[in-house]
């Protein structure tokens, strides 16, 4: 119990010392996490009329925000392949920070679900026996919460086993670690898999009513979710001891120039299958790119958005662009906007639009709704920053803790 204190204050003073930017970067997460908590508190008192949700429209942004952070948690799979079934050694170097990655995005998942949830307090509903009544196997929102709060255990057992046996200068036991890492494949598939199924299992929403939502999902988040990790990877090379080749950088670029191209079919397919047929089922597909009845609100948002990706899937598909770290950084960018506005409003709200009474309501999110995301943003931001800030120094062997017996130290094993 000394030591685990002794350890403890390790961390602690870890992560309490810094540069001045770190303080300041603190300062302003602090400064958003508290708009986001303010404005929470008064969406808990006053109910979700404070939100532009109506009867019309009952998912807004928090949805859209949880939709496409799933999607970034289960991106962190594309490095677990290659570093540990094809023993592809510079991801191998950092896939831990990719899983740290992961516990941020599910994290912030999370905290978006309880942001929609009117009334948070009767959440046991899917809670398992005996913290609750879970509605299981019929409710798909009991399936996700059992994908979601398991690929958490999965990525929270992996990155802090192998941080704390580096941490103690000990090797990794790959018979214990090794069937975790294998189980989290199909698990972060699962995630946006049970995702889309929340979105096409309702047959009243034909926009969503498709069976090629689940691939797309996952394709784009095989974009996204890579494309904000390399900006991160990049950042934290810059201000640390930490080695990341360029190889690793530029095979996770070239990995996303494949899974942009699927996602951008997959769109195509779609866009296809609605405007071919010249059903009434195509009216939300109209609606988000060429406005209906005219209502346009997110016309201008979707061309840009296609745009963006289009833009970045050439940037990564010519090897000599993906290998220049200005355009590399900009595709970064562009897909991230890109993906965020496709998976999120360019989603969500035209399930809704027009109503089962044909009815246009056009969803404009609340200042309100903006701080609170604006806030669980920031505290994901404060949870990655916090955990990179003990692994970084672990990883590189700064950071070794007191333990019984301090056997000599060892490099972590790849």
């Amino acid at each position: 119990m000394v030591i685990m204190i002794k350890n403890l204050i390790i961390a602690l003073k870890l992560i309490a010392k810094g540069s001045r930017g770190y303080y300041i970067w603190l300062a302003v997460l602090g400064v958003f996490i508290f708009i986001g908590a303010t404005s929470y508190i008064q969406q808990l008192r006053t109910g979700l009329i404070e939100t532009a949700m109506r009867d019309q429209v009952s998912w807004g942004f928090y949805i859209a925000n949880f939709t496409f952070l799933v999607g970034v948690a289960a991106a962190a799979v594309l490095l677990v392949i290659p570093a540990y079934l094809y023993h592809f050694k510079p991801i191998k170097e950092i896939v831990l920070f990719g899983e740290l990655i992961a516990v941020t995005a599910v994290s912030m998942c999370l905290m978006f679900i309880i942001a929609d949830m009117g009334r948070p307090e009767r959440a046991w509903h899917i809670f398992p026996p005996p913290f609750g009544k879970m509605h299981f196997p019929a409710s798909l929102l009991a399936w996700d919460f059992i994908v979601l709060n398991g690929y958490l255990g999965i990525n929270l057992f992996i990155a802090f086993y192998a941080m704390y046996k580096v941490s103690h200068g000990k090797e990794y036991n790959m018979k214990l670690l090794l069937p975790m890492i294998l189980l989290s494949i199909p698990w972060a598939v699962s995630i946006h898999t049970v995702t889309a199924f929340l979105y096409n299992g309702l047959s009243a929403r034909p926009f969503w009513n498709a069976s090629i939502l689940a691939p797309r999902f996952l394709a784009s988040a095989f974009v996204s979710g890579p494309a904000l990790m390399l900006i991160l990877f990049q950042i934290i090379r810059k201000i640390s001891k930490l080695e990341i080749e360029d190889r690793a950088v530029f095979k996770i670029a070239e990995l996303m120039a494949f899974a942009m191209a699927i996602n951008l079919f997959l769109l195509l397919a779609e866009v296809f299958k609605e405007f071919y047929s010249g059903s009434v089922h195509m009216a939300p597909m109209k609606y988000l790119y060429f406005g209906l009845h005219g209502h346009t609100g997110l016309v201008a948002f979707m061309w840009i958005a296609l745009l963006f990706n289009i833009t970045a899937f050439i940037v990564l598909l010519v090897p000599k662009t993906r290998e220049n770290y200005f355009t590399l950084n900009l595709a970064c960018v562009f897909l991230i906007i890109g993906v965020y506005i496709e998976k999120g409003a360019g989603l969500v709200f035209p399930g809704f639009i027009p109503g089962t009474l044909g009815e246009i309501y056009e969803y404009i999110p609340t200042a309100l709704e903006m701080n609170v995301t604006l806030g669980i943003w920031a505290t994901g931001a404060l949870i990655y920053t916090v955990l990179a800030k003990i692994a970084i120094p672990i990883d590189t062997g700064e950071l070794r803790f007191v333990s019984k017996e301090m056997p000599k130290p060892v490099h972590p094993v790849r």
